[in-house]
């Protein structure tokens, strides 16, 4: 089974009910995607906007899991897949694939993206569409990654303030530390 466009729309219908003030910066998506699903295809001859999902996954010390992409470490990120039913379920396997993670959980009253980010064309690596990121919140105690992993320097356990992503890194203090 795979994400359909109508479980995207009820996504962002529900992020933009509890986040209202980024209502202006996703309607494109919203409208996009509200069309795929009562058109049953994309009729924007592939202009429309890219969804991508990432698991953003904190430990007991309050550090992001990182990977390293070549360069740098950074939040994993990824197309979902037409094996993927659920966007949340898209960023854990892609983490599953890359670092073996295991014992993941979501905290209560915590469906759905706790942050939905756009970059525009150019600014990102998917090329010359919109990029809409949903990501997904999930806890793990550190052990959740074998040693070897972040030994080899697959992956790390990043403090907070050197999350790369402001937007990522600014909403998590708020839901870790508490609204400044």
């Amino acid at each position: 089974m795979s994400i359909r466009e109508d479980q995207i729309v009820r996504e962002l219908s529900h992020y933009i009910y509890e986040h209202p003030d980024e209502q202006m910066a996703l309607m494109p998506v919203y409208d996009a995607a509200r069309d795929h699903a009562q058109r049953g295809t994309c009729t924007h001859s592939r202009r429309c906007p890219l969804v991508t999902t990432g698991a953003v996954i904190v430990d007991e010390h309050h550090r992001v899991l990182s990977l390293w992409h070549g360069e740098a470490f950074a939040l994993a990120e990824a197309e979902p897949e037409e094996q993927d039913d659920s966007l949340g379920g898209a960023a854990l396997r892609l983490l599953a694939e890359a670092v073996g993670i295991r014992d993941v959980w979501t905290e209560p009253d915590s469906d759905g993206p706790f942050l939905i980010d756009v970059t525009r064309a150019g600014r990102h690596r998917y090329g010359p569409r919109l990029r809409i990121g949903f990501r997904c919140l999930f806890r793990a105690h550190s052990g959740a990654i074998t040693p070897m992993v972040i030994e080899a320097g697959a992956a790390a356990w990043m403090p907070l303030r050197e999350i790369g992503i402001p937007s990522v890194r600014d909403r998590l203090h708020g839901h870790l530390v508490g609204a400044p």
